[in-house]
């Protein structure tokens, strides 16, 4: 692995979020795409978040010393015991993806007498155009509570009487290898309609999570978007 190109394209992502999100946004690393102690530390000294999905590789981030308050936790077949190392680590916040994770999630952090943040894994009905199997926002998706069936709302009823989960936001992943910019346009459409919906109601939702795989050149006719253009086009649907 190449430490320099890696830090480069963390700066790559990190000034044109700094730039067109106005300093207010945060770029997440995706650790299950490599997790090990040296990559942790560069992702802390670059100013990047973590998005987990396992309680190896939480305890590998902390293990080389990034910052608890960071880190996301995501997947949808956490244990309870992964769920209880995130609660006693005081993480960022904890990725909602299916109902029964609200109450066993509820249950641990009443018992430690901690509150917990958690964003709502929403599945937009996005399709992204890309291969199926990597494809993660439709209506069909298996991660994730779905808008037109009213999944989401009944997770929300559920988190607004769990007095140890602080509901903060929503979150969303179209899929990986997408090389168009419009997904993520329609994404951000429904998810700030459903975040201003929510807020209406009188859930205080403050952070807006907009995932996805920008495409990479596999192959010679890909034509990969450059990160900074996607970003660009993200803040101003965002706006």
């Amino acid at each position: 692995m190449d430490e320099d190109q890696i830090r480069k394209n963390c700066r790559v992502y990190k000034d044109a979020v700094d730039k067109y999100y106005d300093g207010n946004g945060l770029i997440l690393y995706a650790s299950k795409a490599f997790s090990c102690m040296q990559i942790y530390r560069i992702m802390a000294q670059e100013g990047l978040g973590i998005d987990v999905v396992s309680g190896g590789e939480l305890y590998t981030a902390l293990k080389a010393g990034f910052p608890a308050s960071n880190l996301h936790f995501h997947g949808n077949n956490k244990s309870d015991a992964e769920l209880r190392q995130a609660v006693e680590c005081g993480i960022g916040a904890v990725v909602i993806d299916c109902l029964d994770e609200i109450e066993r999630l509820n249950a641990i952090c009443v018992e430690k007498e901690r509150q917990m943040p958690v964003l709502l894994r929403v599945k937009p009905g996005v399709d992204a155009h890309t291969h199926e199997f990597i494809s993660t926002g439709h209506n069909d998706c298996k991660f994730g509570f779905g808008i037109e069936d009213g999944q989401v709302y009944e997770a929300a009823r559920l988190l607004r009487a769990c007095r140890g989960l602080d509901f903060c936001g929503l979150h969303c992943h179209i899929g990986s290898q997408v090389f168009l910019k419009e997904p993520f346009g329609v994404a951000a459409d429904v998810m700030i309609r459903l975040l201003a919906e929510l807020r209406r109601d009188g859930y205080n939702l403050r952070e807006l999570i907009l995932g996805g795989g920008f495409g990479v050149k596999y192959m010679p006719e890909d034509k990969p978007v450059p990160v900074s253009e996607m970003v660009e086009y993200l803040g101003k649907a965002v706006r």
